[in-house]
């Protein structure tokens, strides 16, 4: 198994336990009552059951092993997964449809900042801090253009980003933290997940490791996988300038997945938009 395949496999491992923000995207899915596009959908966390509620889902994402979950997960909720995952260099296939109940997937490789599809969409998503793993402004900036390129005339766009405060960035001092410690149902290995992130305060950026050490119940080596990302943290004002500079006009800033509004202390913001 190659690291990205490995890593794709932690991803779900890290987030077993639900962000909470599935009912929100299902909510505005109904909303708009359209198709909807994810950027950066990963292994398909959101898309999968958005796809499973009846909607039709398109998913772009740049790396082919999350795409491979993604793709694998829908089969096994339709029953039809195969004896082993899909391979990640697979070729492109046209989007399987679900029982009368369900909608369709269809699974793009691509990069969220350049790509251009033909369809438009009723509900576009860029979920859970995707938008900080641009680490330059123009880079950020260029994927909330892709959402607003691919929008309805009447369709909605959504941004989550994390907003950490003081004494989250009193700690990206570069010292190792144990996040925690999980048993992989997929391979019964005992995983380990460390981080460690370092903050720029001249460039808003924060360098973060992930380590991901797994060791199996029978005892043998232990293996490490690791992970670093460049994140350029942005706050509200910055989200809002930004996605009226794509061309949205910003329908909404909340500060939980409630959508409550926005206000002091508020660690997350959720921006809802509409097209110019």
């Amino acid at each position: 198994m190659t690291d990205a395949e490995t890593l794709a496999r932690y991803y779900d491992l890290d987030l077993r336990d639900d962000p909470g923000d599935l009912d929100l995207y299902l909510a505005l899915a109904a909303r708009t009552g359209g198709a909807v596009l994810e950027l950066a959908s990963g292994s398909g966390r959101i898309a999968v059951p958005l796809a499973a509620a009846g909607y039709a889902v398109t998913g772009v994402d740049n790396d082919p092993a999350m795409l491979a979950r993604a793709e694998l997960a829908w089969a096994r909720l339709l029953d039809e997964a195969p004896d082993r995952p899909a391979r990640p260099d697979r070729p492109k296939r046209e989007p399987r449809r679900g029982p009368r109940s369900h909608g369709t997937l269809d699974l793009v490789e691509g990069d969220l900042t350049t790509v251009r599809l033909r369809d438009r969409f009723g509900l576009a998503i860029l979920a859970l801090n995707t938008l900080l793993l641009l680490e330059r402004p123009e880079r950020q900036l260029a994927a909330l253009r892709t959402l607003a390129a691919h929008l309805r005339p009447d369709g909605l766009a959504v941004v989550d980003i994390w907003l950490p405060g003081p004494e989250d960035l009193s700690i990206y001092d570069g010292r190792l933290l144990l996040e925690w410690i999980r048993d992989d149902p997929e391979t019964g290995d005992r995983v380990v997940k460390l981080d460690s992130a370092r903050f720029d305060s001249a460039t808003a950026t924060v360098v973060l490791s992930q380590l991901f050490d797994a060791s199996s119940a029978d005892g043998g080596p232990l293996r490490r996988t690791a992970r670093s990302d460049r994140l350029r943290l942005i706050g509200a004002h910055e989200l809002v300038r930004m996605a009226e500079d794509a061309g949205l006009a910003v329908e909404e800033l909340a500060g939980d997945y409630r959508m409550g509004s926005f206000g002091p202390g508020d660690e997350r913001a959720i921006l809802v938009g509409r097209l110019v």
